[in-house]
């Protein structure tokens, strides 16, 4: 395990509904949600939303039914991003080793840093600190050896706060650590494990890596190394995004194409959410689907020219539903763009099939 590396995760509370609120002091302490409405996707929802069980990725309709006075307001991405810099001009006065993940959070590694600072906790409160000095928002902050060990860091002290997992309680931490709560590990990965018994780190701890791999394939390999505190994926400055997924597991499947459809106008939104704030475009879009036996199907349509907008996403991914007949309920519907405007411009367009990665 490598211990001799400064890694901080910085991740702003409920970054685009605080923005909403500190911008307009009349929203502040109401429930809020940035996006969705009754048939979009909520992009983000503030604390007081969330009490209520609002969340982002919602569908407008359900989030309004369990928050009835919901406040809903469009989404300011110019503004959003306008902050955003502001606050990477923050992390770089410290190191120039950022990750950044999206407008709101971004990994740090403060190994060497430029103020010679020996503590990754204090700089993890400075940075905090000037967040809120120079744009009246909270960030909170996770501080460990590896980027895992900060990203999960990261949510113990939200909102506003910091947790540190020192090299000597690395083990400790993991084996207690609830198995929901690994970065990495969705929903339905999650209710696997259960079924196998498998509730916290030391659960997942007993398992061999070759368990672990005959029952999660390459993901297995990933599990049995973080569980034991190593992962050594370093921070990367430039970073170059190659796709941009979005993917929704059903409790019931579907059984009917208008259900279907349904879905993927709400998936094409969301997708269409995750691009606008990261100002992205691409031009091959793959659509996923699981059936109600396990089996996949992926198809993709590459153009010439940027997909633009959820009603591209959505006329695309209907045209790719319907090359294959509708023999068996669906259990689970994504939608993935790659061929992206991230990359270098020199590419030549073709058919990619994409696969969704629960820990990308």
């Amino acid at each position: 395990m490598q211990s001799d590396r400064k890694i901080i995760h910085v991740d702003m509370d409920a970054f685009y509904a605080s923005v909403e609120q500190h911008d307009n002091p009349e929203l502040r302490g109401k429930p809020l949600a940035v996006g969705g409405g009754m048939y979009g996707v909520v992009a983000a929802a503030s604390y007081e939303a969330r009490k209520f069980g609002v969340r982002s990725a919602m569908p407008g309709r359900i989030a309004m039914e369990k928050c009835p006075h919901l406040i809903v307001v469009k989404p300011r991405f110019n503004r959003y991003k306008e902050i955003s810099q502001q606050i990477r001009k923050i992390f770089y006065e410290f190191t120039d080793l950022v990750e950044p993940l999206s407008l709101d959070e971004a990994y740090l590694d403060v190994t060497e840093n430029k103020k010679d600072i020996e503590s990754a906790q204090e700089i993890a409160r400075q940075i905090r600190s000037r967040i809120f000095e120079e744009t009246g928002l909270t960030a909170s902050a996770g501080i460990s050896v590896n980027k895992f060990l900060a990203k999960v860091a990261s949510d113990y002290r939200k909102p506003n706060g910091q947790k540190t997992i020192h090299p000597t309680q690395i083990l400790d931490f993991m084996e207690e650590l609830p198995i929901e709560k690994f970065y990495g590990i969705g929903k339905v990965t999650a209710n696997k494990m259960h079924e196998l018994h498998i509730f916290k780190g030391l659960d997942l701890k007993k398992k061999s890596l070759e368990e672990l791999v005959n029952l999660f394939g390459k993901s297995g390999s990933y599990y049995y190394n973080v569980v034991r505190g190593i992962h050594n994926s370093e921070v990367r400055p430039n970073r170059i995004q190659k796709s941009v997924g979005v993917e929704e597991t059903f409790w019931e499947n579907l059984a009917d194409e208008e259900a279907v459809f349904k879905q993927l106008e709400i998936i094409s939104e969301d997708l269409d959410t995750r691009l606008s704030k990261k100002e992205i475009k691409g031009k091959s879009l793959t659509l996923k689907i699981k059936y109600k036996d396990f089996t996949f199907y992926t198809r993709s349509k590459t153009q010439e020219v940027y997909y633009e907008n959820a009603q591209d996403f959505y006329k695309t991914a209907i045209k790719l539903w319907e090359l294959r007949p509708f023999d068996k309920p669906v259990r689970l519907l994504g939608l993935s763009l790659s061929n992206l405007n991230t990359q270098e411009k020199k590419q030549i367009s073709v058919q990619l099939k994409i696969p969704f990665a629960e820990f990308e």
